[in-house]
């Protein structure tokens, strides 16, 4: 491999582990608001059961968060120095608010949840949390504008080459800016609700009785039963933004070579880039029109539209139907437990191991939606105005992959490590209650 395929692997490997965390952090930063709310509201200690299990996790994911986006933070100047030279004038200060505007406030206040509930008076706690959880929603705000405006462009112009802002309301608001956070917003609210009802069901079939396990399961269920299908309505949203921005990654997101009407909806395929055609296809007829265009005769774009500027077709189509594959999962588990949940109170034993296996089932459709985001993307790294080779820094090969191996085997080691911890310490907080499972219906 050249060195432009394994810096963007390694960058790949970078924020792949990253993302993983602030996925968590974002959304749990406002179900421990909600825990602590409810303890103040009915003096039950079932919610500050589940706040104090459920602030560690936070603590652990926020720290992984933070170690793992210093070091993706250092390869803009080692193997991107050229997107800091061309578009710096509008990334860097955007890197700054996220710092200045929310950073700052969760590592400030993040201290207070950890430690500060016998030590300060409650409302200073509840405040603490309150002030963490925007810390992290403001966070996730400031990149998406980043990342949003790679790939719409808006509020500037082009100085010998480079980019100076003109228009920062543009910048900020820019047309995928909207759609990217409220669907970044509902992933992480979605792999908050699978982990906490899958870690709830596993202490439930070990035996764990206590009142918070039940509390936090049902709170995981309704907030998938609700976020799910919303997912759903803001995924054909963005999809329609993408249609009319980025025609090019829909094509590819779709398997689709030559622009036309009545475009069928290919649910498997084997895409062949050489031939540019689909192998072994199996497609619902006029599918893709009715979906992106709403209309069974409209118009698709295809890739040969786009030949020499589209990215690279198998990535996003696969990527693409994992993360549909897997959010339809997500519906279906979720209606059916909280039907369940409503009509008997409680659930089976094999729905209840069905929520084990999805408990980390929200990285898998965020990972997969990123790929599609960012592979979908090339070749450009902001869209229009500077490609991916010409923002790579003159780094040996040989450098990149070296030092590549070295982050893949030390991110394979802590995400072990995270997921058996927090394994432990559900074991842990189970040991005082844990009693033999009842035969039949866990109730």
């Amino acid at each position: 491999m050249d060195a432009l395929i394994l810096a963007r692997i390694q960058f790949a490997a970078n924020i792949s582990f990253h993302i993983l965390f602030p996925t968590i952090t974002i959304a749990l930063g406002w179900v421990l608001l909600f825990f602590k709310l409810r303890f103040n509201a009915t003096g039950d200690d079932k919610w500050m059961d589940a706040y104090r299990f459920w602030v560690k996790v936070f603590a652990l994911s926020f720290a992984l968060g933070v170690v793992s986006g210093i070091t993706m933070s250092f390869q803009f100047g080692t193997n991107w120095p050229g997107f800091m030279e061309r578009v710096g004038n509008i990334a860097g200060p955007l890197l700054a608010y996220e710092v200045l505007t929310a950073f700052f406030l969760e590592a400030t206040f993040l201290g207070i949840m950890l430690f500060g509930f016998r030590r300060v008076p409650g409302w200073v706690h509840t405040g603490a949390t309150f002030l963490v959880a925007f810390g992290t929603t403001m966070s996730a705000f400031w990149i998406l504008v980043l990342n949003s405006w790679m790939h719409t462009p808006q509020g500037f112009e082009l100085r010998d080459g480079v980019a100076h802002a003109t228009d920062w309301w543009a910048i900020v608001f820019n047309p995928s800016m909207p759609y990217r956070l409220s669907h970044m917003l509902m992933a992480s609210a979605l792999t908050v609700a699978f982990l906490l009802a899958g870690m709830s069901a596993w202490r439930w079939l070990r035996g764990d009785r206590a009142p918070s396990v039940m509390a936090v399961l049902r709170t995981g269920i309704v907030m998938a039963a609700i976020g799910a299908p919303t997912q759903l309505l803001l995924g054909d949203m963005h999809g329609l933004n993408t249609l009319e921005h980025q025609p090019a990654k829909v094509a590819a997101m779709e398997g689709n070579w030559e622009t036309r009407g009545g475009v069928p909806l290919v649910l498997f395929a084997i895409p062949d880039d050489q031939a540019r055609e689909n192998r072994f296809e199996i497609a619902i007829p006029y599918g893709a029109s009715l979906v992106l265009t709403h209309r069974f005769d409209g118009e698709v774009p295809g890739l040969n539209q786009f030949r020499g500027e589209h990215p690279p077709v198998a990535p996003v189509f696969y990527a693409f139907r994992v993360m549909v594959g897997t959010g339809m999962l997500m519906i279906a588990t979720a209606l059916a437990c909280a039907w369940l949940l409503w009509r008997r109170g409680t659930l089976p034993r094999l729905l209840m191991w069905g929520l084990v296996g999805m408990t980390f089932s929200g990285w898998v459709a965020t990972l997969a939606g990123w790929y599609v985001t960012e592979i979908g993307r090339q070749p450009w790294l902001v869209h229009g105005v500077l490609t991916t080779a010409q923002a790579a820094g003159p780094v040996p090969a040989a450098s990149i992959g070296a030092t590549l191996a070295m982050y893949l085997i030390l991110y394979a080691l802590l995400l072990a490590a995270y997921v058996g911890t927090i394994y432990r310490l559900a074991a842990k907080a189970s040991g005082a209650t844990a009693e033999p499972l009842p035969k039949g219906l866990p109730a």
